[in-house]
């Protein structure tokens, strides 16, 4: 009990993990707009809700541990996006984490070596 308020507990772990893979128009339409609320939240600087769906607090928990240069944050949040958006278009959730996307883009440019 908090200040005399019995507390409301979840019948299942914060930490545990949750499946999400849908192909249902509906749900990957909504989804791709929550993912889009949710960076036009981060561009802008500030949230205005404090509900998050779990695969949305895994996302700013991902953005919040990938150190980017404070230069280039905007530009790369936008980029990220937009690749989130042809992926929830055209596939399964949930969203790409940031993490995820930058290692991809890091290996469409680096060299690949001839033998």
């Amino acid at each position: 009990m908090i200040a005399g308020l019995p507390l409301k507990l979840s019948l299942t772990a914060a930490d545990y993990p949750y499946v999400f893979a849908t192909e249902d128009p509906t749900d990957l339409e909504l989804m791709l707009n929550r993912f889009r609320r949710l960076m036009n939240e981060l561009i802008r600087g500030a949230t205005a809700r404090n509900s998050f769906q779990p695969w949305e607090l895994d996302i700013l928990l991902d953005i919040d541990g990938c150190h980017i240069d404070r230069r280039r944050r905007m530009e790369t949040l936008r980029q990220y996006q937009k690749a989130v958006e042809r992926q929830l278009e055209t596939g399964p959730g949930p969203p790409l984490k940031l993490s995820e996307y930058l290692e991809r883009r890091g290996q469409k440019h680096e060299p690949t070596s001839i033998q």
